[in-house]
């Protein structure tokens, strides 16, 4: 916050300034011609060849009055713009380099986190004479944790493309319902992610990307997985609607604040500290959703779920089938 105060001050040090040197600039002016009209009162022959000299002079202070009025104004405003797009900007650059610390944080934690625990379940199988269904169990959860860094390096690799306007998203036919299915399922089979629930309605297609879409269904029900606590579940919703299709994901998480839900959907953005935050993530997911949905053509909104938690829902025209 230091180096903005110290623009305000300093911004507000030249408004100052330049409005007492306008002061002094018209106060000199009139001291001057003050000084002349008395001269000509001094020197003058007539007082006709006065009064007219006087109305002169008084006519020369009035245009120069106006001139410092008008050109100071407009410096002014120059400068009151310059000043206010300045400070923007570099609150932009400071907010940035705090989303981008943050991303960093976030990042290291996130790689080391996983593999730590693949690891540490590959170590575990190894050295202990486990019962199948644990050794099944920890297999499972390291290929849902080996599943995660990938969707990680999807999403940096993703955004990157994305920022700099790269990725061409494919168009193929897909079953969304049985795609939808299935990565559902996949998630249900991971040890804790059982309160899953699905509504899909049957034939629904679309002409899509499939990683795209993949990456999509996968970080909103890593979100809202990842803000539910345990005991509560997460229900995704696919049906036709009359312009197209509609794809909602529900939980029954902390929720969103209303002053944050047009800012979750930007690069970096999280609620919170990172150095204290206890949740996982990198700040990419929503914000890569919010791009592939609008890359099918679609559009992404946020709302309440009543009583408690956020549903996340993603509209399709209906070029869909």
């Amino acid at each position: 916050m230091r180096p903005i105060l110290f623009l305000y001050i300093l911004a507000l040090y030249i408004l100052v300034q330049f409005c007492w040197w306008a002061y002094l600039l018209i106060d000199l002016n009139a001291e001057v011609f003050e000084h002349r009209i008395e001269n000509v009162r001094l020197k003058s022959e007539s007082k006709e060849s006065q009064a007219k000299e006087i109305k002169y002079l008084e006519k020369k202070i009035k245009q120069r009055r106006w001139m410092v009025i008008g050109e100071g104004s407009v410096f002014l405003l120059l400068l009151v713009w310059g000043s206010v797009h300045s400070i923007k900007a570099f609150k932009k650059e400071v907010d940035l380099a705090r989303q981008q610390k943050n991303f960093l944080l976030s990042i290291t934690h996130e790689f080391k986190s996983p593999l730590a625990s693949i690891k540490l379940y590959l170590q575990t199988i190894l050295r202990h004479n486990l019962e199948r269904e644990k050794e099944i169990s920890f297999i499972n959860n390291a290929i849902y944790d080996t599943e995660r860094l990938n969707n990680l390096v999807e999403n940096a690799l993703l955004a990157n493309l994305i920022n700099h306007k790269g990725y061409n998203f494919d168009r193929e036919e897909i079953n969304l319902s049985a795609f939808v299915r299935l990565i559902v399922q996949k998630f249900q089979n991971v040890p804790n992610h059982e309160k899953i629930y699905s509504h899909i309605e049957d034939g629904i297609y679309i002409l899509g990307d499939k990683n795209a879409l993949h990456l999509l269904l996968s970080n909103l029900l890593e979100n809202a997985w990842k803000y539910s606590p345990e005991e509560k579940s997460i229900v995704v919703d696919l049906e036709k609607t009359s312009g197209g299709i509609k794809l909602c994901i529900s939980d029954n998480g902390v929720g969103i604040p209303d002053e944050y839900k047009s800012k979750i959907f930007q690069k970096f953005f999280r609620i919170g500290n990172e150095e204290t935050r206890k949740s996982k993530g990198t700040g990419l997911g929503l914000f890569i959703v919010k791009h592939i949905v609008e890359g099918h053509e679609g559009k992404i909104f946020v709302m309440d779920n009543k009583p408690q938690g956020t549903i996340i829902c993603a509209e399709f025209k209906s070029k869909l089938s």
